[in-house]
């Protein structure tokens, strides 16, 4: 099982969502920025390192949420949620294609990864209460 991170970025009562390019695993599908954690990195520095390498941000860790399982076709995850906050730095993709800031109500408008999918489906209550 490869373990991944991802970071609900709130703003202003809004959350982040980022899109994966054409040519990339899930093509133009919506996600949390994060990334998978390397050798001898916990799930807390793994994300801090992926929101600086992905947006270049520093962000600060606000709660941990349940981890999701999925089984892709050609993989099983773990996704590990943090909800975080951005310390300092500009907004800069420099993976994704296109960024968006959401109420969390305007979720579903999003053509999710699966996984993050299913991450918001398990996390529901929790993430709804996050942008009132």
């Amino acid at each position: 099982m490869i373990q991944v991170c991802c970071a609900i970025i709130v703003n202003d009562h809004k959350i982040l969502a980022v899109q994966r390019g054409a040519e990339s695993s899930h093509p133009l599908k919506w996600e949390f920025p994060g990334g998978k954690i390397n050798p001898c990195e916990s799930a807390e520095q793994c994300i801090v390192r992926e929101l600086h390498e992905e947006l270049l941000i520093q962000t600060e860790i606000v709660l941990r949420l349940k981890s999701v399982e999925f089984e892709y076709p050609e993989k099983h995850i773990e996704l590990i949620p943090f909800v975080c906050e951005i310390v300092s730095g500009e907004l800069t993709l420099t993976e994704h294609v296109a960024s968006e800031w959401f109420c969390f109500d305007d979720w579903q408008r999003f053509d999710w990864a699966e996984a993050d999918y299913e991450l918001i489906v398990k996390n529901y209550p929790k993430l709804s209460q996050i942008t009132p």
